[in-house]
């Protein structure tokens, strides 16, 4: 079998070890085959089991969305990187940030840099959503309600925001949230994240945005 094939027959760019071994069922030494495709960069091994074909093998750019999901998981990107996906932020994030109910975890790839935060089992579901990539596969994403409050509880867990003035600053100042998009947040999903987290920052938060939307 050749590469042009398991490209054929793959349903994405992301491929693992087990869909490798699948093919290569009629090779006695399959390991051999699949090195010989990696020393030839017709694959590129993303970590151990996880792989991209190489660039004159991809028929679409890969998604560094679907790596961060299997990568490591249960896992579905949120905080930064899902901020400035959603257009919140104007940085271009680099690192793929994602959340867990695992322990804190970083992964340094020949794709990029992927961090993920441990949120316990309690809050981790709340706000997780399934996005589609250009190619029509698909990733798990905090919604950009949830992707605010897990920067807020984790990444910025000793911050004070104890008052309106505060939120304003933090949002338009530290973060320069775009303020378009923020009018777009949706209220009853961030009180029912707010109220699941237990978190009075995310309450003030709230008020404050429900507010700002009506202004």
């Amino acid at each position: 079998m050749n590469i042009e094939t398991v490209r054929k027959l793959a349903e994405r760019e992301e491929i693992d070890y087990q869909f490798l071994l699948f093919l290569l069922t009629e090779y006695a030494h399959p390991r051999d085959k699949i090195s010989a495709w990696l020393k030839s960069g017709d694959l590129v091994r993303v970590k151990k089991g996880l792989y991209i074909f190489g660039e004159h093998i991809a028929r679409s750019p890969y998604s560094h969305e679907i790596l961060a999901n299997l990568i490591y998981g249960p896992s579905a990107i949120s905080l930064t990187y899902a901020l400035g996906f959603y257009g919140l932020m104007p940085e271009r994030v680099t690192t793929i940030t994602s959340i867990t109910n695992k322990r804190n975890k970083a992964f340094s790839t020949p794709v990029g840099e992927f961090t993920y935060q441990y949120l316990n089992q309690s809050k981790y579901p709340t706000g997780i959503e399934l996005s589609e990539t250009a190619s029509r596969n698909h990733f798990l994403i905090a919604c950009p309600e949830k992707a605010l409050c897990d920067h807020i509880y984790l990444t910025d867990k000793k911050i004070v925001l104890d008052d309106i003035d505060s939120i304003n600053r933090y949002l338009f100042h530290d973060m320069r949230i775009d303020d378009i998009a923020l009018r777009s947040f949706n209220i009853s999903s961030l009180t029912m994240i707010s109220k699941i987290y237990a978190d009075k920052r995310l309450t003030l938060l709230t008020a404050f945005i429900k507010k700002w939307k009506k202004s």
